[in-house]
């Protein structure tokens, strides 16, 4: 039998984008096989039911596929656990008494919108930039149609389970999105599909980075460590090998 959990909660408070942040320390009962969102959801009802606001963060699926529950918990981006989103995060991971820590994603390209939710727009404006293949749509061709190797098929699917959460972002000291970008590069250089556009897409989504103001990547590796879907550094190292190709052939 699970016995309720008594938790305490310090939780950034944020009114706006231009407005100081504090951190507000809330009481919750928590049943062990609740989610992480779950428990804010029982926090929310108490604060609505007091007459306070109740804190704002993102959420959708529910179930770890669409990245927006983006949570700092205790200094690591979805939390404790390895290789989950913050949705996929259950309180039995956390002890009974426990004093957590919550906070939004740290990054100036991600400015926070209120409390916990951030404005992850330059995510999509670097896939616009050239995360994408320009084709004619038509009837969906034969999966047998274009035969590609296994072993390569298995990268860019690897590349391709990125969800742009950006877990990899607030992990990184410097607030890099080169593991983001990295991924998405990955993904259609590695493809038949890709290949008309690959040179310029990988020059138009790093400047379009650079414009948004992502730090630097210096390689300590702390993205691929908190990322939820894992993906390797192996797609930075190969960001850059497309990079310098693209740049080699005057693009």
């Amino acid at each position: 039998m699970n016995h309720d959990m008594n938790i305490t909660l310090k939780v950034w408070r944020q009114e706006n984008t231009n407005a100081s942040g504090r951190f507000e320390e809330h009481k919750v009962v928590a049943n062990p096989d609740m989610s992480f969102l779950e428990m804010f959801d029982v926090l929310n009802e108490q604060l609505i039911e007091t007459g306070k606001e109740p804190i704002a963060f993102d959420h959708d699926c529910r179930e770890g596929i669409c990245g927006m529950c983006s949570m700092v918990i205790n200094g690591r981006p979805h939390g404790p656990k390895r290789g989950v989103t913050t949705c996929q995060l259950h309180m039995r991971s956390f002890k009974d008494g426990d004093t957590i820590t919550v906070e939004p994603w740290r990054a100036n390209a991600f400015p926070v919108i209120k409390d916990l939710s951030v404005n992850r727009g330059a995510f999509d404006r670097i896939i616009s930039a050239g995360g994408f293949v320009s084709v004619n749509t038509g009837n969906a061709v034969d999966a047998n149609a274009i035969l590609i190797p296994k072993e390569v098929a298995d990268e860019a699917f690897e590349a391709a389970t990125c969800i742009g959460c950006g877990a990899c972002v607030s992990a990184c000291k410097n607030a890099s999105a080169m593991l983001f970008v990295g991924a998405k590069v990955t993904q259609l250089a590695k493809l038949p599909q890709g290949q008309p556009e690959r040179e310029t897409r990988v020059v138009a989504m790093v400047n379009q980075m650079d414009a948004e103001g992502f730090g630097a990547c210096t390689n300590t590796g702390a993205c691929s460590a908190e990322c939820p879907k894992q993906i390797p550094l192996s797609v930075i190292a190969n960001l850059n090998k497309e990079y310098y190709r693209a740049k080699m052939n005057g693009k």
